[in-house]
């Protein structure tokens, strides 16, 4: 797991610098867009193989057999939240489809990667957070376009195009596919375990690539949509506020213990902008500040979850 220091000192002033640096080069030169967009794509897959290999497919019966915190889970990110995530966008001012679109894509799916390490930094029961990952992430991949079809008329359809979709589902697709592969001797053998342990390092430094490579491919839409973080940073605000109430009255309802109370907690504050930040860049022209609201909502929930590992275990859930 990151350490505490790490990530506090280090993740967020990361992805901001990514941020930052990206911005700058694409303004300052342009052109940099051609070489930065096409290097998006692998960039992503690596980061997305690396998060994979730390969501064991082979919990999935250890998460089946802990009932009550897996049907509370699934209940809460796929049946309560889903309705608050749409009233807040329907709060949004103006109409900017792209805006509504990026934030749905993002709050509308639980995180399945740092999850695991917030809740362990916040006090949580990292075991059963790994094993309620890949429930979370089979269950995500099902619902997130019926979720999308709902929310927005079904106006996605039109947007979503399968023939301009094919890179992003290969993206997630192949790394999906080598990382069950070699999930056994990953698990299995001591050089396996080594090496994931040192995966699980990647998706820091992967993620701030990504960011800066966003930035810099989008710098003008990017720009543009600074307009826009005062509405992303409400929103994802609220969003928290209501998911870790919503936390707290599920897991007093369901009588989980503390530890997989604070667990469900982080699981409903982190949202899941690796696996849709995929499908962002996908669109088509016109719609590129979907992706950057993904990347902004990205970094208030990390400023979040600092507030989150000090908050929870000692004054929403202490025990």
């Amino acid at each position: 797991m990151i350490e505490r220091e790490v990530l506090e000192r280090h993740q967020v002033w990361c992805y901001l610098g990514g941020a930052g640096a990206g911005l700058f080069l694409g303004a300052l030169a342009p052109g940099v867009a051609a070489v930065a967009e096409p290097l998006v794509w692998p960039v992503i897959a690596l980061l997305l193989f690396a998060t994979f290999t730390q969501v064991p497919v082979t919990a999935l019966a250890s998460a089946v057999r802990d009932r009550r915190f897996l049907v509370t889970s699934l209940v809460a990110n796929f049946v309560v939240m889903p309705p608050v995530v749409w009233a807040l966008v329907s709060l949004t001012p103006g109409d900017d489809p792209a805006l509504r679109l990026g934030l749905l894509l993002v709050l509308l799916v639980p995180c399945t990667d740092w999850f695991i390490s917030f809740t362990q930094l916040g006090g949580g029961d990292a075991s059963r957070a790994t094993a309620s990952a890949p429930v979370l992430l089979v269950v995500q991949l099902l619902l997130l376009p019926v979720y999308l079809s709902l929310f927005t008329g079904g106006t996605t359809t039109s947007v979503f195009v399968l023939a301009d979709l094919w890179p992003a589902l290969l993206v997630i697709g192949i790394p999906l596919a080598v990382a069950v592969t070699v999930a056994r001797p990953l698990n299995t053998s001591g050089t396996g375990r080594r090496t994931r342990e040192r995966l699980g390092w990647w998706p820091v430094p992967l993620l701030a690539v990504v960011i800066t490579l966003v930035a810099a491919a989008h710098a003008g839409a990017a720009l543009e949509a600074l307009s826009l973080f005062p509405i992303v940073f409400a929103v994802a605000v609220g969003y928290l506020a209501v998911g870790l109430a919503v936390a707290v009255v599920a897991g007093r309802v369901a009588r989980l213990p503390v530890r997989e109370g604070r667990t469900l907690a982080f699981s409903l504050g982190t949202r899941n902008s690796f696996l849709v930040l995929p499908f962002a860049l996908a669109l088509p022209p016109g719609w590129e500040a979907a992706s950057i609201v993904i990347v902004m909502q990205s970094i208030v929930e990390l400023f979040a979850m600092i507030l989150y590992i000090r908050l929870v275990p000692t004054k929403v859930l202490p025990g």
